[in-house]
């Protein structure tokens, strides 16, 4: 077996090759590194929504209480019946007596302070939901698109599963606390990360400050919002059983970071924490791509072939987040058997990179032939052998 460095990366990107490699679990399997900063948070999860690297976790998986971030589900569903063209913005639903008791302002939970009776548009309904965390908005989308608001929230559950949200179980529409009401920090922020991939055309509200609605004005209660840090979304929670919580975005450059936190013990911590580990994850992290996908690699020689070289290439682009502070540490090799003995099809696994990290398994990619390469005829192969044994040569 050859080792061999790669000839592109050291040129093109010759710092990189010192540095230790976070690499995408979602991406190549690789574990998110053990990282020395704490939270004061019961369950935090930081991801850069790009590479899929998870930065920090902590209970990631564990059951909690959402309270209202369970929102951004209803918002979800919402988002895609507006996409398949089966309600739009204009549309109207009726505000019930139910809703009116159990989401108004009577109830101790967040309102949009909607009125019985009244019909209501679902763009006003929409942003009630996210920038006013309206309880009865809630309940008024869930009987407007279901028989009730239980039975909305079996198809919240059930569209969570195929979105892959395998820890969640929603049991209303607004996050109202229930103790089979469960999802986890894993599963908020990938609900968030679809979210903003599904539905570019409607993410900008959970960006919008304020909503004035019946000559009520109220203010988004996401704290990042006021904050300079570029944060557009997402959604806050709260309730006695779950703490303070937040799921959150931001975005610096061409990265945007996805942030869950929950079971905070005050409001003022709910808006520092998060700040905190959103620079923390821009400043000490950063995306580097080291290979499009189909890139040559390396060439390797071929032994018998009418060809005496092939090149190997990369099937995927390789886009890592790497810690900053680690950059001498990474080594990179390719491997393979020299030389490759013919014929060889094009698309071939003949060859790994190696990227090694201390501390860490080897991960190994596979390197494809870029081209098929026929084997030489009788004579051909006569005379190549022959070459071998008199001068040591190899083609």
């Amino acid at each position: 077996m050859l080792a061999k460095r790669p000839k592109r990366l050291f040129s093109a990107l010759r710092p990189a090759f010192r540095i230790v490699l976070f690499l995408s679990p979602f991406l190549f399997g690789f574990s998110p590194p053990a990282l020395a900063i704490e939270t004061i948070a019961e369950q935090a999860f930081l991801l850069d929504m790009t590479t899929g690297e998870v930065l920090f976790e902590k209970n990631a998986d564990q059951p909690m209480a959402p309270a209202s971030m369970s929102k951004m589900m209803t918002a979800y569903m919402i988002f895609e019946r507006l996409r398949d063209g089966s309600l739009t913005l204009d549309d109207t639903f009726t505000v019930s007596e139910n809703a009116w008791r159990k989401g108004g302002a009577k109830s101790g939970g967040s309102t949009m302070f909607l009125e019985p009776g009244k019909r209501v548009k679902v763009e006003d309904l929409l942003r009630g939901i996210i920038v006013q965390s309206g309880n009865d908005a809630c309940i008024v989308v869930a009987e407007g698109l279901a028989s009730s608001e239980a039975a909305f929230a079996e198809e919240m559950t059930a569209r969570a599963r195929e979105l892959g949200l395998k820890n969640t179980v929603f049991k209303n529409a607004t996050g109202w606390p229930d103790p089979e009401h469960l999802t986890s920090a894993q599963d908020m922020a990938l609900l968030a990360k679809r979210t903003i991939e599904d539905f570019p055309e409607y993410y900008h509200y959970y960006a919008e400050k304020e909503f004035t609605y019946n000559t009520i004005r109220q203010i988004n209660r996401n704290p990042l919002l006021y904050k300079n840090i570029n944060a557009d979304g997402l959604k806050t929670g709260h309730t006695v059983e779950s703490g303070y919580g937040l799921t959150a975005s931001a975005t610096k450059g061409d990265r945007r970071l996805i942030l869950v936190v929950n079971g905070l013990p005050t409001k003022k911590d709910r808006s520092r924490e998060p700040e905190r580990f959103l620079n923390w994850g821009f400043r000490d992290f950063n995306n580097y791509r080291l290979f499009s996908a189909g890139e040559e690699v390396i060439e390797a020689d071929i032994w018998l072939g009418k060809e005496a070289k092939v090149p190997l290439v990369i099937e995927r682009e390789m886009l890592l987040t790497l810690a900053r502070k680690a950059r001498r540490k990474m080594k990179v090799t390719v491997t393979f058997k020299n030389p490759i003995p013919a014929p060889i099809a094009k698309g071939d696994p003949v060859a790994k990179l190696v990227l090694t990290v201390p501390g860490r398994d080897p991960l190994e990619v596979p390197l494809l032939a870029g081209a098929a390469v026929e084997r030489l005829g009788l004579f051909g192969r006569l005379g190549t052998a022959l070459k071998a044994i008199i001068w040591g040569e190899s083609g």
